[in-house]
């Protein structure tokens, strides 16, 4: 009897991977080795395109003059303040709004409506947005001043963006209200994903909303709020767009000046230090890399650990009893 070959589909997985190989090859991996190579260079000036690697003794001279820079190290505070005052009040907001959408005892009316509407600030365009808020703390005239000046608050219009605290108050608030809907969504589909047997198991006995939220559910989407902070701090790190457009000179005291944003003017505005900026930029690489880490391994699922290891023990175990038998 003629035996039936068998048909392998894992070579059209490969072939469908490709472009997207391609992609990453061209547009992630070469920009990122180009930029570290750069770094040890003295590649600056418009239009230059040729450089020489620095002397070995100096060849670490840009990321000592990046780190030492005091501009930079105010621009990092500012990324490092404005991602986590903006997380925090994002992440509680997208909890709390997950938690009332998925609730079997609350029946929301509208609910697909407000969902949308609450995912909506993170379709607009930065640019837009930035537009829109530029409009709305106008000087003189703009809607925030006249409705002030019209409750009696304020006796005359008043330039928001020349005070630091108000100028970062208003680019966290931005920030948090254009990204807790996507939040929000991400929350969603980690909590639908749980058991629905578990949450009935629950209800039988007994078990009040917050005892619900903070003994299930919570522990049940820790992937997912692994999944949100990672990203959230890649984002957060590479914060540019608002505060660009938003405050284009920075503020007072550089207060919304962030380290992309510092890394842009290094490299296409002044002297065009194209080397120094690869060197900010490698360090801002560097720095995301070792907090993701250090985050993956902080809220890592112990007891997997620990199942993992004791199974590896008793595979050892075992060879070790079959080797004296034989």
């Amino acid at each position: 009897m003629k035996k039936k070959s068998s048909i392998s589909y894992a070579k059209y997985g490969y072939i469908f991977s490709i472009p997207f190989v391609l992609a990453f090859l061209i547009f992630s991996l070469y920009p990122t080795l180009y930029t570290a190579i750069i770094g040890f260079t003295n590649l600056k000036g418009v239009g230059r395109t040729d450089f020489s690697f620095l002397a070995f003794d100096k060849l670490f001279a840009n990321y000592k003059s990046i780190l030492t820079n005091q501009t930079f190290r105010i621009a990092l505070g500012n990324t490092l303040k404005l991602w986590v005052c903006n997380f925090i009040p994002q992440m509680i907001l997208a909890l709390l709004l997950a938690a009332w959408f998925t609730n079997r005892r609350v029946k929301v009316p509208g609910e697909g409506a407000f969902k949308v509407l609450f995912y909506m600030p993170n379709i607009i365009t930065a640019a837009t947005v930035a537009i829109l808020f530029n409009a709305l703390f106008g000087y003189p005239m703009g809607p925030i001043n006249d409705l002030l000046q019209k409750l009696g608050f304020i006796d005359e219009p008043v330039y928001f963006l020349a005070y630091k605290g108000i100028a970062q108050g208003i680019v966290i608030f931005i920030q948090t209200w254009m990204w807790y809907g996507y939040t929000m969504i991400i929350m969603i589909s980690g909590i639908l994903g749980i058991s629905p047997d578990i949450f009935e198991a629950a209800d039988i006995d007994g078990a009040s909303g917050i005892q619900v939220f903070f003994k299930i559910t919570l522990p049940n989407i820790k992937t997912i709020l692994l999944f949100t902070l990672v990203t959230s701090l890649i984002g957060g790190l590479n914060m540019f767009d608002i505060p660009q457009l938003f405050v284009p000179n920075s503020g007072p005291d550089n207060a919304t000046m962030t380290t992309n944003v510092f890394i842009y003017r290094l490299a296409f505005s002044g002297g065009y230090l194209y080397n120094r900026a690869s060197a900010a930029s490698m360090l801002m690489w560097l720095l995301i890399v070792a907090c993701s880490a250090v985050m993956f391994f902080a809220m890592r699922d112990k007891e997997e650990v620990a199942l993992k290891k004791q199974k590896r023990l008793q595979a050892k175990e075992a060879k070790r009893i079959a080797k004296g038998v034989n």
